[in-house]
């Protein structure tokens, strides 16, 4: 994967050379631009994340922000506003445009490289598929594949799945299943989860022997 691509929007070019000089040395793709106009024709859709001023001649980072949130091809792209507009009042509005964070000036730039990791984290794509040999349940779209053929699975069952898969080895007590898969308010007896797990081993073919019954303890998932 290559380097995340910042770019630092703000009219003051002293203060954007040394947070690009700060980014560039900690490893991300650090841009600028001095104006919003001139970030926009810079095509903000191929950067990972916004350093973005408010107050700037022309165009304002809030309307900027208001302009890239409106759009579904920039909406998911995270800001963090960069300003010395410090009131409560401006500061809720930043995040009620969208914000990830709202740094305010004057500002420690280690500090700020530290929000930019934080927010590229939080904004990071997590992994929702889980595989074991032909088996696929993707978390994402909630579906599950055998050999990459569909097979249907109720939300029990899947959730069922989903723990055992996602926890290969560990032996899992009908009781732990019953508060990982089952709403507290729904009452259920351990005779539930059996009945689900055989229902569950019938959907799973040739990979059915993968749950494995631990007598006197519960069910595993095992290769």
């Amino acid at each position: 994967m290559g380097k995340k691509r910042i770019l630092i929007v703000d009219d003051e070019q002293d203060l954007c050379e040394i947070l690009r000089f700060n980014l560039t040395s900690t490893g991300y793709d650090a841009d600028v631009a001095y104006s919003a106009e001139e970030a926009i024709s810079k095509g903000i859709g191929h950067y990972d994340l916004l350093l973005l001023d408010v107050m700037m001649p022309g165009l304002s980072g809030f309307e900027l922000a208001r302009r890239l949130k409106g759009d579904e091809q920039t909406a998911y792209i995270p800001i963090i506003f960069i300003t010395a507009k410090d009131t409560e009042d401006d500061t809720l509005q930043g995040f009620g445009l969208g914000a990830d964070d709202y740094v305010t000036k004057p500002f420690s730039v280690r500090e700020v490289v530290a929000r930019v990791s934080a927010v590229l984290k939080r904004n990071q794509p997590q992994t929702k598929l889980l595989q074991y040999e032909g088996l696929a349940v993707d978390q994402s779209s909630k579906t599950f594949t055998i050999d990459n053929d569909a097979v249907e699975l109720t939300r029990t069952e899947f959730d069922l799945l989903t723990l055992l898969l996602s926890h290969r080895g560990q032996v899992f007590t009908r009781q732990e299943l019953l508060e990982s898969v089952w709403p507290d308010d729904v009452i259920v007896t351990e005779r539930t989860v059996d009945v689900n797990i055989t229902r569950l081993r019938k959907k799973l073919g040739n990979y059915a022997s993968c749950i494995l019954t631990r007598q006197g303890f519960g069910y595993c998932f095992e290769k």
